[in-house]
């Protein structure tokens, strides 16, 4: 099984949706804690879910017990905590939160797990994607550049 990963930051809307199409994504999972952000562009809520049905023959779904909580993501964000001490701390919430037995395998076969950052060395999506091949086994992570 594949997961992949992407962001939409610094992509055009063209290179974002070819991106998902040439993988073959199926669904993409919205990781992010807030999906109707003005600064989201192209990436809110309402408009992904029509776009990758008419792009893409993909489906969308909004997963926020895959996000971080909004405290957490502030202390990184605001400089209060380092990545090292967030990604400790989110993988104990992925822990906490047992998403390995809540989400269902299948729901992830052929999908993308979607957040804003633009590189996913520094992204939950990353952690979510390896936390769950961890959990699950057999599993093969791709992050769409």
């Amino acid at each position: 099984m594949k997961i992949y990963t992407i962001g939409f930051t610094k992509k055009s809307a063209e290179r974002f949706f070819g991106l998902l199409r040439e993988a073959g994504v199926a669904t993409l999972v919205d990781v992010r804690l807030n999906n109707v952000s003005q600064l989201s562009g192209f990436a809110k809520r309402d408009d992904l879910r029509y776009f990758l049905g008419e792009i893409c023959g993909a489906q969308y779904t909004h997963r926020t017990e895959l996000a971080p909580t909004k405290e957490m993501l502030d202390a990184y964000k605001k400089g209060n905590v380092g990545w090292v001490a967030y990604e400790d701390r989110f993988l104990e919430l992925m822990k906490m939160r047992k998403v390995d037995e809540i989400i269902r395998r299948e729901s992830l076969e052929n999908a993308a797990l979607l957040c804003s950052e633009d590189n996913a060395h520094h992204c939950h999506r990353r952690l979510v994607a390896e936390y769950l091949a961890q959990q699950w086994g057999d599993i093969t992570i791709e992050h769409l550049a």
